[in-house]
């Protein structure tokens, strides 16, 4: 996963879309009482309490601690880890695994899709969203555009996200032993909060573009990448995000 610091307050106010969308994945989750669930990448909880009150077990885990630590103190009740998604210490402890809005981040992907495996009992299903290909495409050009224009593209670290097509992501889950079951890559208009809706989205999102510029070049790319952005993608006097989707369930074989 990227260097990024998750502003767990912030996440909260300006991207609670986040888990807001999360709630319709919990449809294909379906959780059943006394199921032992595992929530991987949990953010600030929301979704494991949301699971929670199907009468799950429920275990949240994230790699951010502070995540974690507002997860814990917003639901006291409930179990929260500090883990690497690409180092889980499970041996077929779980019914079932969910994760929204999170696989994207992580770079080793086979040893994620393993643990996965791994960590759930025989029977077990994977229910998993995440980022598509073609996932905010829009966004990612206009930061790459806005480089090149101030002769700083080849600073700006544009390899960070994994946004697979259905047939790379079935093929790696098969490779592993699960049986895909549904696969469906979809088009979520993704809608910004405030004037500053895509400027706050940048900079908390894709932060990790910007690693190796220094303050005053990272800004000017992000400032210039929203007026290339804006024509398109300030609508009715608010930001719009193309965001595009994969969402997966798949069962332990």
């Amino acid at each position: 996963m990227p260097e990024i610091v998750w502003d767990a307050t912030l996440y909260d106010k300006q991207h609670h879309f986040v888990s807001d969308y999360g709630t319709d994945v919990l449809q294909w989750l379906a959780p059943k009482e006394h199921e032992d669930i595992l929530d991987i990448g949990c953010g600030t909880g929301q979704l494991a309490a949301q699971i929670a009150e199907s009468g799950a077990k429920v275990l949240g885990t994230d790699a951010s601690s502070e995540m974690v630590a507002n997860a814990k103190k917003a639901y006291p009740k409930l179990s929260f880890e500090v883990i690497d998604a690409t180092k889980l210490p499970y041996y077929e402890d779980f019914d079932a695994i969910f994760s929204n809005a999170t696989f994207h981040w992580i770079e080793d992907q086979n040893a994620l899709s393993h643990g996965l495996f791994k960590s759930l009992k025989h029977g077990g299903r994977l229910i998993a969203e995440f980022g598509g290909k073609g996932n905010v495409k829009s966004i990612t050009d206009a930061i790459s555009a806005a480089g090149k224009e101030l002769g700083l593209a080849d600073k700006i670290a544009t390899n960070f996200w994994f946004f697979p097509s259905i047939s790379t992501y079935t093929t790696l889950l098969e490779s592993k032993g699960f049986e895909v079951e549904q696969a469906w890559l979809f088009d979520r208009p993704t809608k910004l909060i405030g004037d500053d809706g895509m400027y706050v989205w940048i900079n908390q999102f894709a932060q990790h573009a910007f690693k190796n510029l220094h303050t005053e070049q990272a800004e000017s790319i992000k400032n210039l990448a929203v007026e290339i952005l804006k024509p398109n993608y300030f609508i009715n006097g608010e930001w719009v995000a193309d965001y595009r989707r994969l969402r997966v369930k798949a069962i332990k074989k």
